[in-house]
């Protein structure tokens, strides 16, 4: 049986029983480049360096475990989504991957805009000088506080995901005496081939307003009839960590189709059409993403083929990029502490850190590479299982890997790729630390969000 094209776990594909893995790397001192970051390397010693710093500098300055970011890597990211997408399309980075008020400055100096889901996102990205019309404001279920907020601030669109929040924004705008800029998400009724909790344009969840039996031409008709909205075009987003473009084929053909039901019904063409993002990056190996200039064509291609069809004009496409701008341009950087082998099973090897900074393996069956960074190894081959040092025996990292049967307590692993979601994710669970952020940049590194510290925790708990 073939390994799941989407690390996130099973669902469409054939997927390798419970139990079985792939054989060991020919050199396990190797570093894929499409899983570590672009600046990452090892030194003469062996030991594994980013933005030409090895680790064990960084351990010591900042300790483990740590997030450690490669700033050059995520501006390349940055501009090779903006080149590929051009001038006539909008490239919107989503917020909800990683965000902090340094990620939005590298934002705005690279020319990307942001997309933001909460109050919190927002409220981030407005402190950091990101300009309210460089700004979309999604989430399925916004409070009127943060309506307030975004319509206030002047945000570029508001992408509306029900009925009701339809005549919220409308009557805030109003109040406010705006029209605001508002795109309809449309639930079009692909299933993305990915994990059931990342895919999000089948029609049994929580987001968006249906194609199916006129909800959302509905949608449109109530949108066009009120006068604090702007409707300036369609959303759809179909899932995350997605490798095969067939998904967004059809999503495409099917928001055109309304495109030209709303132009025969309401005399109107609207000019935008976002296609979301959920992209996928390299976890493993195994994993073969796709360049930004290939996305950017075959989207292209899709809608332009689909409007030609329909004898619309062409929209102009917007992407939401996240994971796949900051995923791979960070690591978790670890400590080994207790090595428990079990005889003809794996050995287990525990590191000071674990679902609290990562819960994607234990929410999304996430699959992930590790290394021994610290030094390098001749050493046969040993299977491990990563894991963490809370009370949960689902607090996995890696669930099964190859490290050098000769690592020992004090070694420092790193696990690759996880810019994405995990420092978002993060809890306190067991009253663990949160750890820092530290970006990593021609030989100097700084915190850009630091680590917790007891007194963090104390000074929310009143008592």
């Amino acid at each position: 049986m073939s390994r799941s094209a989407h690390p996130a776990g099973p669902r469409h594909a054939d997927v390798l029983t419970e139990g079985h893995y792939s054989a060991p790397a020919a050199d396990l001192n190797a570093l894929d480049e499409k899983v570590w970051s672009r600046t990452v390397t090892r030194d003469a010693d062996g030991a594994l360096t980013v933005g030409g710093i090895a680790v064990a500098r960084l351990a010591e300055e900042f300790g483990t475990p740590a997030y450690f970011l490669d700033e050059s890597d995520f501006r390349a990211r940055c501009r090779a989504w903006a080149d590929a997408f051009g001038p006539d399309a909008d490239v919107f980075y989503a917020g909800k991957a990683f965000l902090s008020r340094a990620v939005v400055r590298w934002l705005k100096e690279e020319g990307l805009n942001l997309d933001v889901c909460s109050g919190g996102e927002l409220t981030t990205a407005l402190d950091a000088g990101m300009p309210a019309e460089r700004i979309a404001f999604h989430g399925n279920n916004k409070t009127v506080a943060e309506i307030e907020r975004a319509v206030e601030a002047g945000v570029g669109r508001i992408v509306l995901d029900s009925f009701q929040e339809i005549v919220r924004v409308a009557h805030v705008a109003r109040r406010h005496g705006v029209r605001q800029r508002v795109q309809i998400r449309v639930t079009v009724g692909v299933e993305a081939h990915t994990h059931e909790f990342i895919a999000t344009a089948h029609e049994d969840q929580k987001f968006g307003i249906a194609l199916a039996d006129g909800q959302a031409a509905e949608a449109v008709r109530r949108a066009l009839a009120l006068d604090g909205l702007d409707l300036i075009g369609v959303h759809s987003h179909i899932g995350s960590q997605i490798f095969d473009m067939a998904g967004f084929e059809v999503s495409a053909r099917r928001v055109v189709q309304l495109l030209a039901e709303i132009r025969d019904e309401h005399g109107v063409e609207l000019p935008e059409i976002d296609l979301g993002g959920g992209l996928g990056i390299a976890y493993t190996s195994e994993d073969d993403p796709r360049e930004p200039h290939e996305i950017a064509k075959a989207l292209s291609d899709i809608v332009t083929r689909e409007c030609e069809a329909a004898k619309l004009r062409t929209p102009r496409i917007s992407v939401e990029p996240g994971r796949a701008i900051v995923g791979p341009t960070a690591f978790t950087l670890y400590e080994v502490g207790t090595i428990k082998p079990l005889e003809g099973l794996r050995t287990y090897v525990s590191v000071d850190g674990g679902m609290s900074d990562n819960i994607r393996t234990a929410l999304y069956d996430a699959e992930y590479s590790v290394a021994l960074v610290s030094r390098t190894s001749d050493a046969e081959p040993m299977l491990v299982r990563v894991v963490g040092k809370h009370c949960e025996s689902g607090d996995i990292v890696v669930k099964d890997a190859f490290l050098p049967a000769d690592l020992a307590p004090g070694d420092l692993i790193a696990v690759p790729a996880t810019g994405a979601y995990c420092r978002s994710m993060a809890s306190n669970y067991n009253h663990a630390l949160r750890p820092p952020v530290v970006a990593v940049r021609d030989g100097e590194a700084r915190v850009i969000v630091r680590r917790e510290t007891e007194e963090d925790l104390l000074r929310l708990d009143v008592g």
